[in-house]
């Protein structure tokens, strides 16, 4: 279905402004700075969004692809690419989160073709019994200019519970494994819990190589220092670590590096969860919103294990907890400098999520984190998940709570705003969101039934001001 769509804009050229002191923004406050984020209904009871925004349903599960497979289930993180080969032309690298466990969607259905004609030997994992493992990622390719999908593809198959991952500087996507499945675990014969890298241009499926030095765990979502080459991991676990991998060759993770574990200066084995019944007892102390704190980085040893047990090794050396850390994205900053940005979906006195800024040093100087926003209830954000920093300096947050679901905006002095409201299913999560090269067009998922979604519209309306 298609819902008349707007022209293409421009990205803004301003730079991303720092977030700094950000307290507890609401809706009530961010409404009053632009009533015209208010969300109009949508009449075909799909996505609700501003005035002027439209939006065009790409693709959906079960629908065949032209590769001749159904498009698999639960489509999650997502990045977008300039085409490499195809002028005018975006690659969307979407992964696929479905469980070890659980059928949500997978690419072998009646109408399409069926397992044996697809490529074993491109399959990571499958059960003793032959099915393969039904995460991975697909590849979509959409014509700039008209909106159209010109081709989609399965890109990896075999893989468990892909849920987030990241772009990197030279045109791949890093899916990561959620599911850290060990060897006979739900019939596995491979270890899971693993990176893997996708090329933008991939037409066929890859060969499905773990990047084993990134560590075994319950990987989220990561993002590449344009600068440096450094790789950042989130962990999706509620008493989880926040990782960087520092390769041996920039821009070829394969070739291995090492990994470490983020470390809080003056502060071993921090707490960072600020749940109101560890401060208030002493057992923990309180993060305050916009308090710069540096970090040091421990380094990690068998980073592989099959006992699954890094992040515990890691709390118990002094590095930090966080909980439940799921989306993270690179951002410019006003000064010039970069910063990573990541979500706690699970962080915060009222346990419905945190919003974390890493500053990486320079010429020698440590790397600083700060707590840049804490949600002071569901009602104003609930269990924020994927982010994605929007041209014009705001986060464009996902969230996976247990009512309507929205994408909400942040601003960079903490006012949180809703951008569009799944319409379809109450309990159904964004996910996925990022925007096109020229910053025109936000793609978004929303996980059940499986959609993905392109929306167009004002965009400069949406600048702080």
């Amino acid at each position: 279905m298609t819902i008349d769509r707007r022209n293409l804009l421009k990205a803004s050229s301003a730079a991303f402004v720092a977030f700094a002191a950000l307290g507890s923004g609401s809706l009530t406050r961010a409404y009053s700075a632009n009533p015209g984020r208010r969300l109009v209904p949508d009449p075909q009871g799909l996505l609700d969004l501003p005035e002027g925004f439209s939006y065009r349903l790409l693709t959906q599960t079960g629908k065949l692809m032209s590769d001749g497979f159904a498009t698999p289930g639960r489509p999650d993180g997502m990045g977008c690419f300039a085409h490499p080969t195809m002028a005018n032309h975006w690659v969307l690298v979407r992964n696929h989160e479905n469980w070890a466990n659980i059928d949500h969607g997978h690419p072998f259905t009646d109408a399409s073709k069926g397992l044996a004609q697809f490529d074993a030997a491109r399959i990571y994992d499958a059960r003793r019994e032959g099915d393969p493992f039904f995460g991975g990622t697909t590849n979509v390719v959409i014509d700039a200019a008209s909106g159209e999908v010109v081709r989609d593809n399965i890109s990896l198959l075999g893989t468990a519970a892909n849920c987030s991952g990241g772009t990197t500087p030279w045109g791949s996507w890093l899916t990561c494994e959620e599911q850290p499945l060990k060897v006979g675990e739900e019939d596995a014969q491979r270890a899971h819990g693993f990176v893997f890298e996708v090329p933008a241009d991939a037409t066929d499926p890859v060969d499905p190589v773990p990047l084993t030095a990134m560590g075994r765990f319950a990987h989220e979502a990561v993002s590449v220092d344009p600068e440096s080459g450094i790789v950042y991991l989130t962990e999706d676990d509620r008493e989880g670590l926040f990782y960087r991998f520092i390769p041996n060759e920039r821009g070829k993770l394969a070739a291995g590096g090492r990994l470490q574990a983020l470390a809080i200066v003056g502060r071993d084995s921090a707490d960072t969860r600020n749940y109101a019944r560890d401060w208030s007892r002493g057992s923990a102390e309180r993060i305050e919103p916009g308090k710069a704190m540096p970090v040091r980085w421990i380094d990690l040893e068998d980073v592989e294990s099959p006992e699954g047990d890094l992040r515990k090794r890691g709390f118990a050396a002094g590095a930090a907890m966080f909980t439940r850390g799921e989306g993270l994205a690179y951002g410019s900053r006003g000064d010039g400098q970069g910063a990573h940005f990541f979500n706690c979906t699970e962080g915060g006195a009222d346990h419905t999520g945190q919003v974390w800024q890493l500053a990486p040093g320079k010429d020698g100087a440590a790397d600083m984190l700060m707590l840049i926003y804490e949600s002071p209830g569901a009602d104003t954000l609930d269990l924020c998940d994927n982010l994605a920093v929007t041209p014009w300096g705001d986060l464009m947050i996902c969230e996976d709570g247990r009512g309507d679901n929205y994408l909400r905006g942040l601003t960079p002095d903490g006012a949180i705003y809703d951008f569009a409201r799944n319409a379809h299913e109450e309990s159904a999560e964004f996910c996925g969101a990022c925007f096109s090269p020229d910053g025109g067009t936000l793609f978004v998922n929303v996980q059940e039934p499986g959609f993905t979604y392109a929306i167009t519209g004002p965009w400069e309306s949406l600048r702080s001001a």
